[in-house]
């Protein structure tokens, strides 16, 4: 059990390592280091390199934005198997739709709450 605090720890850390290098060493924007981190988890599930790391890793892969690159391509594949070129448009939306539309929903909530200091 310690060990999969570990290497959770571990693997989550090294991907926040890159992106901090990506931000202060490159000199990458926000916007630009979530887009190739969203483009790289996507790649590496296309390749079948990312669920060996969730296996792996646990939370420390399936936390950072990686994993929703993961996510888009895992449900694309996987529908476009039962449903052909129109599952790889649903499969996509079908996955991550809940993530997504938990954010916008506690978003909402949080917004009614609290006062922005802008």
């Amino acid at each position: 059990m310690i060990a999969m605090f570990f290497w959770a720890f571990v693997v989550g850390g090294f991907i926040c390592m890159i992106g901090q290098i990506m931000f202060d060493v490159v000199k990458l924007t926000p916007a630009h280091t979530l887009s190739l981190f969203v483009v790289i988890g996507a790649v590496l599930d296309g390749l079948g390199l990312y669920e060996p790391l969730i296996d792996f890793a646990g939370a420390g892969a399936t936390i950072p934005i990686t994993s929703f690159g993961n996510s888009l391509v895992h449900g694309a594949l996987h529908e476009a198997e039962r449903h052909g070129i129109v599952g790889v448009l649903t499969g996509m939306f079908e996955v991550t739709s809940s993530g997504i539309s938990a954010a916008i929903v506690f978003g909402f909530i949080g917004a009614l709450f609290f006062k922005s200091k802008g």
